[in-house]
C-alpha cells in the first residue's frame, strides 16, 4: 500500500523589518508626489515640502544658527528643489537629493558671510543616510568680483520686474536685512502673508535666472 505524501509546507517568507519597510513606503509616496507634481500638481509638491520641512530645516540649523536664515535657506532649497524635480533621479531617495541641494545653500551663505562652521565634516543622519559636505576652498580671485557684480545686477534687475507686494517684501528682507516681524509690521500684514509672499517671490526669481546665472 503506498505512503500518504505529507502535503508539502508552505515557506514561511521572513519577517520584514519594519523599519524598511517604512523606507520603502515613504519612497514610494516621495515618487507618487513627484510624478504629480512634474504633471502641474501644485498640491503634491506641497505635501512633500510639509513632510521635509522640518527635517531640513534641522539639518540647516546644524550648520547655522540664525533661526531666520535658516528657514530662508530652507524655503531656497525647496524652491530649488521644485525647479529642478525633472532632473531628480529615482535611483535615489528624494530626501538625499533635497539634503545635497540644502547643502549647496549652507555652503553658499557660509561662503559669502565668512561664519564659523558648525559640524561641516561630521557626517548628520537622516532617516535614509548619513549625509555630509565639505567647504571647497574660497581663495579670492579678481575674476570672482566680476562675476559677483554680473549677478547682483541680474538680480536687481529681476526684482524690478516683480509684481510690487513680492518687490515690497524681498527688498526689505534682502536689502534692507530686516526680519519677518519688522516686515510685517512695516507693511501690516500677518507674519504668515510676509512668509509666503517671501517664498512666492523667492519662487520668481528663480524661474527668472537660473538659466542666466549658469553664464557666470
Amino acid at each position: 500500500m503506498p505512503k500518504k505524501q505529507r502535503p508539502h509546507k508552505a515557506a514561511i517568507p521572513p519577517p520584514v523589518d519594519p523599519k524598511e519597510q517604512r523606507k520603502l513606503e515613504s519612497r514610494t509616496e516621495d515618487y507618487r508626489l513627484i510624478q504629480e507634481a512634474l504633471s502641474g500638481d501644485d498640491r503634491a509638491f506641497k505635501k512633500l515640502m510639509r513632510k521635509y520641512h522640518d527635517a531640513i530645516y534641522s539639518f540647516i540649523f546644524r550648520m547655522i544658527r540664525d533661526r531666520e536664515q535658516v528657514e530662508d535657506l530652507t524655503q531656497e532649497a525647496f524652491i530649488k528643489a521644485f525647479n529642478s524635480l525633472g532632473n531628480f533621479n529615482e535611483e535615489y531617495a528624494f530626501s538625499t537629493w533635497l539634503y545635497k541641494i540644502a547643502t549647496n545653500n549652507c555652503i553658499d551663505y557660509i561662503r559669502k558671510r565668512k561664519l564659523p562652521m558648525y559640524s561641516i565634516n561630521k557626517p548628520i543622519e537622516s532617516k535614509n543616510s548619513n549625509y555630509a559636505f565639505e567647504l571647497p576652498d574660497d581663495s579670492l580671485q579678481a575674476d570672482k568680483v566680476l562675476i559677483r557684480n554680473q549677478r547682483t545686477k541680474l538680480l536687481n534687475a529681476a526684482i524690478a520686474k516683480l509684481p510690487e507686494k513680492y518687490k515690497k517684501v524681498i527688498r526689505l528682507r534682502h536689502t534692507e536685512e530686516r526680519s519677518y516681524e519688522e516686515i510685517a509690521t512695516i507693511l501690516k500684514l500677518p507674519l504668515g502673508t510676509v512668509k509666503a509672499h517671501i517664498f512666492r517671490a523667492r519662487e520668481l526669481l528663480y524661474k527668472a535666472l537660473k538659466d542666466k546665472i549658469r553664464n557666470y
